[in-house]
C-alpha cells in the first residue's frame, strides 16, 4: 500500500525510466486491457513532436475548458511535482488522490506484469494511471502528450481521433535514429487509420515522411502554412495573433505567452479542437480569447524572478534552444545575460550552447540534478570549446550557481539578467527556489 506522494515518486523512480527499454506496446495493452481498456472511454488529441507538445497539449486542454468541457491532460516531463503531468479541469491531480487511484489499480498491475513477466516503466505506469483516472472521473476529452517518439511510445495506445505533429528534429537519436526521416517515421506513428492529423511547418525530409504515413493511413492531413497559419505581433505581457483555421479566422487575439512558436502552437492546438468536436459545435471566439489570454506555461520563457529578471526555459536541444533564442531576442532586451546551463548525457549540449551563444555573455555551467547529468565539470570543457574559457565559470551546485547567477547580473546593474535552462531538471529546480523566495 502505497502511503504519500514520496511513494510513489519512489515506486516511478524505482522502475526502468523511458531511456532504458525495450520499445514496445505489449505491456500497456495487457494492463489496460485488465482495467477495461480506459483509454476508449473519452475522445482525445495526441501530441507528438519534439518541441512544443507541452504547450500545444495545455493549450487544447484550457480551449476546451473555456467551451464548458470537462477535459484532461496528459504532459511529461514535470518540473516541480509529478502531479503536474495529470491535469483535470485545469489543475494538478491532489497528492493525496494521486496516492488513491495509483493504489485502486496497482494489485491489477502488478498481477499483470507477473503474468506478461515485465515491468511496467515509470513512464508507462504514469501512463496507465493517468488514462485510468480519466476515465475514472470521468472527463470529456483528452489532450495527451508523446514522451519520446510516437510509434511504441505509451500514450500512443490511445486511438486517437485527432493527432497532432509540432516541429520536427534532432533529439533521442539513440531510440528514434540519427537521421530526421527516422525521427519523423517514429513520430508519424501516431496517425491513426482515418484520423485527422494537425501538422506544423517541417523540415522537409520529415514532411516527406509524414505525407507519407498519412496517405497510407487514409488519414487527412492539416498543414500549416497551407490548411492553416497563424500571424502574431509582439505586445506586452505576450502576443497578438491571428489564426486561419479551415473553417474560420480568428482575430486579434491576446496571447499570454511569449515567442513566435508559441502562436503557432495555439493555432495548432486550436485546429485540433476544431476538428475533434466537429462542424455540429463551432468555437467560440470570445473563448478562445479568454483561454489563450490566461494561458500560462511553467518552464517556457517564464520569468520566475525580478531585480534581476530570471527566465527559466526547459531548453534541452538545439532546436529548442535556438527557438528560445529568437524569443528572448524579440521578447527582452538585456544589457547583459547570465546562463546557468545543465545538461544530460544524451544531448547535444554544445549544440544548444551554440543556440545561445550570441545572447549571453557569461556561462555559469553546472550539474542538473538527475542520474543522467553530464557532470559540470565534463559539460564546461563542451561550453568553452564554443565559446571560450574566459567566459565560462563552473560551479557544480545547482544552489550555488543560482547564487553565482545573481550576484553576477547584479554586478552588472540595470538591464542584466539571468537565463537557467538546459534541461527540464534544472529549470524545475530553479523554478523551485524562487517560487519559495518569492512566497
Amino acid at each position: 500500500m502505497l502511503k504519500d506522494l514520496a511513494d510513489i515518486t519512489a515506486t516511478f523512480a524505482q522502475r526502468a525510466s523511458e531511456h532504458r527499454i525495450n520499445p514496445s506496446l505489449d505491456r500497456v495493452r495487457a494492463v489496460l486491457d485488465a482495467l477495461g481498456d480506459p483509454q476508449g472511454m473519452f475522445p482525445s488529441i495526441v501530441i507528438a513532436g519534439t518541441n512544443g507538445k507541452s504547450s500545444t497539449t495545455k493549450m487544447a486542454d484550457a480551449i476546451a475548458r473555456t467551451h464548458g468541457i470537462r477535459s484532461g491532460a496528459y504532459t511529461s516531463p514535470h518540473l516541480v511535482s509529478v502531479t503536474e503531468r495529470i491535469l483535470i479541469d485545469g489543475l494538478p491531480i491532489a497528492d493525496e488522490r494521486m496516492v488513491a487511484a495509483l493504489n485502486e489499480i496497482f494489485p491489477i498491475i502488478l498481477m499483470m506484469e507477473e503474468r506478461i513477466g515485465e515491468k511496467l516503466t515509470g513512464f508507462e505506469l504514469i501512463t496507465v494511471l493517468a488514462l485510468s483516472e480519466f476515465a475514472a472521473t470521468p472527463i470529456h476529452m483528452a489532450a495527451l502528450e508523446i514522451g519520446i517518439g510516437g510509434t511504441w511510445d505509451a500514450v500512443n495506445v490511445v486511438d486517437a481521433a485527432v493527432t497532432a505533429i509540432t516541429s520536427i528534429d534532432f533529439d533521442h537519436q539513440y531510440w528514434l535514429g540519427d537521421t530526421i526521416t527516422s525521427i519523423a517515421g517514429n513520430k508519424a506513428g501516431v496517425i491513426k487509420p482515418g484520423a485527422i492529423t494537425v501538422v506544423q511547418k517541417q523540415l522537409p525530409d520529415a514532411l516527406e515522411v509524414i505525407e507519407l504515413t498519412a496517405a497510407q493511413m487514409q488519414a487527412t492531413m492539416l498543414l500549416e502554412g497551407r490548411d492553416f497559419s497563424v500571424t502574431s505581433t509582439t505586445a506586452v505581457g505576450g502576443q497578438l495573433i491571428n489564426i486561419q483555421t479551415p473553417r474560420e479566422h480568428y482575430q486579434d487575439l491576446f496571447l499570454g505567452l511569449h515567442g513566435a512558436h508559441q502562436a503557432v502552437n495555439a493555432a495548432t492546438a486550436l485546429v485540433a479542437v476544431e476538428n475533434l468536436l466537429g462542424d455540429d459545435d463551432p468555437l467560440n471566439p470570445a473563448a478562445i480569447g479568454y483561454a489563450l489570454e490566461n494561458f500560462r506555461m511553467p518552464g517556457r520563457l517564464e520569468v520566475v524572478h525580478r531585480s534581476p529578471t530570471v527566465v527559466i526555459d526547459i531548453a534541452h536541444n538545439p532546436a529548442g534552444a535556438q527557438v528560445l533564442a529568437t524569443g528572448l531576442a524579440s521578447a527582452m532586451n538585456f544589457n547583459n545575460l547570465t546562463c546557468v546551463f545543465g545538461a544530460l548525457d544524451d544531448k547535444d549540449a554544445a549544440g544548444i550552447v551554440t543556440a545561445l551563444a550570441p545572447l549571453v555573455d557569461n556561462w555559469i555551467v553546472t550539474t542538473a540534478p538527475s542520474e543522467r547529468a553530464i557532470a559540470a565539470a565534463e559539460l564546461a570543457l563542451e561550453v568553452a570549446a564554443v565559446v571560450g574559457s574566459q567566459r565560462v565559470q563552473l560551479e557544480p551546485n545547482l544552489g550555488a550557481a543560482f547564487e553565482v547567477a545573481i550576484a553576477n547580473a547584479d554586478s552588472y546593474g540595470a538591464g542584466s539578467g539571468v537565463l537557467i535552462t538546459g534541461s527540464a531538471t534544472v529549470a524545475g529546480a530553479a523554478r523551485a527556489k524562487f517560487a519559495s523566495s518569492n512566497e
